[in-house]
């Protein structure tokens, strides 16, 4: 895992990006130098370092301490709790599930993790639109990636990548029958968006609407024990 100056991780997702743009920024300070009068320089290059930094925070991957709770469902996201409602999900389920929404600002952290230890046994991506990821029809409709993970008891779990107005781009780094464990990396979103974790009805909710949460290690729900 690469480290910015001060310590920061960076994803390996943002290694290209922030290589180009850096390129990029120099080559206009350069230019700026050559053109510009000094004053104006600096206003060019504490415009570049803003950018800059704005998109290593954006790819930044800190470390995380899980909760070890076998009943537990943990954040697959940083983010915003924007919706806990019951709702039909039809892609897997064909059923009436307990959906919580966490929404993702382009200053949270979008890696996405593992909510709960168990094994992938459904994932599939879907093209589709780019409405704003807090769009209640965005789960259906944006371009998103489906994973559903079973645990040792059964009991599945559905967890919905969804892109938004600005993210493109879905990164997806499980594969089909692998064992997981929770807080373990999921995937990755550039750029603002959204996860949905769809649960058992009679799960027990542990968070509430516009509540903050850290991927990894907030616990949303604990589901049944069916020992």
């Amino acid at each position: 895992m690469n480290k910015m100056p001060f310590g920061i991780r960076i994803h390996r997702e943002g290694y290209s990006t922030l290589r180009k743009l850096a390129v990029g920024l120099a080559a206009v300070c350069g230019l700026s130098y050559l053109v510009l009068p000094r004053r104006a320089l600096a206003y060019v290059v504490g415009a570049s370092a803003l950018i800059f930094g704005f998109f290593t925070q954006f790819f930044r991957n800190p470390v995380r301490i899980t909760p070890n709770i076998a009943e537990a469902i943990i954040a697959p996201a940083d983010g915003t709790i924007v919706a806990i409602e019951p709702t039909i999900e039809t892609e897997y389920f064909h059923d009436e599930r307990l959906k919580i929404s966490i929404y993702m600002s382009a200053l949270n952290v979008h890696v996405n993790r593992v909510p709960v230890t168990g094994k992938v046994v459904y994932d599939r991506y879907h093209p589709g639109e780019y409405l704003v990821a807090f769009h209640p029809k965005a789960s259906e409709l944006n371009e998103r990636n489906t994973v559903v993970l079973e645990n040792s008891h059964g009991q599945e779990v559905l967890v919905r990548q969804i892109a938004g107005l600005l993210a493109r781009r879905i990164r997806y780094f499980l594969q089909p029958e692998q064992q997981v464990q929770a807080g373990s990396e999921l995937g990755f979103i550039k750029f603002g968006s959204r996860c949905d974790v769809f649960l058992p009805l009679d799960a027990q909710v542990k968070v509430y609407l516009d509540q903050r949460v850290t991927g990894g290690e907030t616990i949303l729900a604990e589901l049944a024990d069916k020992q």
